[in-house]
């Protein structure tokens, strides 16, 4: 007996590590992570975020008929411009910072002294809604705006008129951007599904070059480079390669609904390789903001907020991030820059810095534990098996279900109920055939009230002529009748159930007596086809 114990053994296996209920989070989405957000409420609809390109990169969010801009040190107002006659549409930092413009539905565009909040420009010449106005990244002189009237405008800002009339465009024209290699280029676009590149150069309102995104585009950044363009307009978003011609490189279609807004942002490192990698935000009224890596073609992170998302900005240094909503709130994500880490080692060592260096050294002999501790108890449980062990595995717990578990307990009628009310025959026609081999079904047929003889009257006639189940039913039927007689001349329903009964088995007699017939048909002409 002992020489089989030990020679039944079970060579090891590598044990499959089971999977997290939450996947491990990646560096990049550890990076996004670290962002902590606050909410700035009791606005009105952020339609347009965007940051400006100095320190401290504050930022200015249109919302209603006022342009505040914040801090993005402490995410706090620091001066609002409400000297609009309509909704703020769009508004645009000169490069230097001291200007920014802002538009609204009135048509107009202005152009604001940032510190002292007072009006410089006014360029009146569109008769819609100014939906779009940037200041080219590489010129401080000129102004470029889109309207809902179709028709793109280039400004001399010193003198208040436009240069350029640009009428490429058949519909609504929403978004736009400046090429940040070249100061006489930008891409604006429209409701009519097309992208154009304008040069300012050619001065016959003649595009130099077109896409066709597919959807009406809601909005349309230049990559870093210069060369690439990213396209946003109904649930997708596209890269176009502008030196190849045009080229479609990808479309990323994870979003749900329209995407509203995207913006381009360097990952947060100051040196290394990994502080020239850009990812692509993007924010669209299902509620998301997807970060794309369009290096490796591919979403790195996705975070959900409770309201459809209208804009989205990302600061110069890394530090700040912002998304609008239609309800008034901005999402403000902080993080800390690595200037702000120097800055806080010159004037103190930090609580974490410091509580490292306080602490005791501790000791690098491996604790001995003692039966009075309870790891003690579980030593060994998280070694891993070598090649040369022995795996011992546990038998798998078998799940019992309620008629079962009754039947170990010997509740023999409350087994019966409960399997009849299952519904399920092969189980119900298991626990009879149980009961029969106690010698109990009989006894519990007679314990049955009046509602449970209901339920097995219902079964027996349902299956009583089934082949598979009419050896042991039949019987049974006959033995219900003759106990139950009196009960069941008693109760309407009950005698229901019986004539349905009678039916299904006068119905399977007929088949069976067609069957038969069938059979001393078929029988003389097989014996006559065996003979030959």
């Amino acid at each position: 007996m002992e020489e089989q114990r030990t020679t039944k053994s079970f060579p090891v296996k590598p044990k499959v590590k089971t999977k997290p209920r939450t996947p491990k989070q990646t560096p990049e989405s550890k990076y996004w992570s670290s962002f902590k957000t606050q909410q700035i409420p009791k606005l009105i609809s952020v339609p347009s975020l965007t940051f400006s390109p100095t320190q401290p990169h504050s930022f200015a969010a249109a919302h209603s008929a006022s342009l505040s801009i914040f801090s993005s040190q402490t995410l706090t107002p620091t001066s609002t411009i409400s000297s609009f006659s309509d909704s703020v549409s769009c508004a645009s930092f000169r490069s230097d910072a001291r200007l920014i413009a802002a538009s609204d539905l009135s048509g107009l565009v202005q152009v604001f002294d940032v510190k002292t909040r007072t009006a410089l420009r006014r360029l009146r010449s569109h008769t819609r809604p100014v939906r779009f106005v940037q200041f080219p990244l590489l010129d401080k002189l000129h102004l470029i705006s889109g309207c809902d009237d179709a028709l793109v405008k280039y400004w001399d800002v010193a003198e208040e008129t436009p240069i350029l009339e640009l009428q490429g465009h058949k519909d609504y024209v929403r978004c736009g951007d400046s090429s940040p290699v070249n100061a006489d280029m930008f891409v604006t676009g429209s409701y009519d599904h097309v992208v154009k590149l304008w040069d300012v150069r050619v001065r016959d309102s003649k595009p130099a070059m077109e896409v066709n995104h597919g959807s009406p585009v809601e909005d349309v950044i230049f990559l870093p480079s210069g060369g690439m363009v990213a396209t946003a307009g109904g649930s997708s978003v596209k890269l176009w390669d502008l030196i190849g011609g045009g080229k479609l490189l990808f479309s990323m279609e994870s979003h749900n609904k329209t995407v509203t807004s995207i913006c381009v942002g360097r990952i947060g490192k100051d040196s290394g390789e990994e502080s020239n990698q850009f990812r692509i935000l993007s924010v669209g009224l299902d509620g998301y903001m997807k970060v794309f890596d369009y290096a490796s073609m591919k979403v790195t992170h996705s975070m959900r907020f409770p309201a459809p998302l209208l804009s989205v900005g990302y600061s110069p240094d890394s530090s700040t991030r912002v998304i609008g909503t239609s309800n008034g709130i901005i999402y403000a994500g902080k993080r800390k820059t690595k200037k702000e880490n120097e800055d806080e080692n010159e004037n103190g060592v930090s609580e974490s810095s410091l509580f490292w260096r306080i602490r005791p050294v501790e000791h690098t002999e491996r604790q001995v534990f003692r039966p009075s501790h309870f790891r003690y108890f579980q030593r060994g449980q998280g070694e891993k098996p070598s090649e040369g062990d022995y795996l011992v595995m546990r038998p798998k717990k078998v799940k019992l279900a309620e008629h079962d578990k009754l039947l170990n307990k010997f509740r023999h009628g409350e087994a019966l109920v409960s399997v009849l009310e299952s519904k399920n025959p092969g189980n119900v026609l298991a626990v009879m055939e149980e009961l029969v081999a106690r010698k109990k079904l009989l006894r519990c047929v007679s314990d049955l009230d009046l509602e449970k003889l209901d339920l097995l009257l219902v079964f027996l006639r349902k299956y009583c002529t089934v082949p598979r189940y009419s050896s042991l039913l039949m019987g049974l039927t006959k033995k219900v009748l003759e106990m139950r007689a009196d009960d069941i001349g008693a109760s309407e329903a009950l005698k229901n159930h019986i004539r349905n009964l009678k039916r299904s088995v006068e119905e399977e007699i007929r088949v069976q007596q067609s069957l038969q017939e069938i059979q001393g048909i078929i029988s003389p002409l097989l014996k006559i086809a065996g003979r030959r």
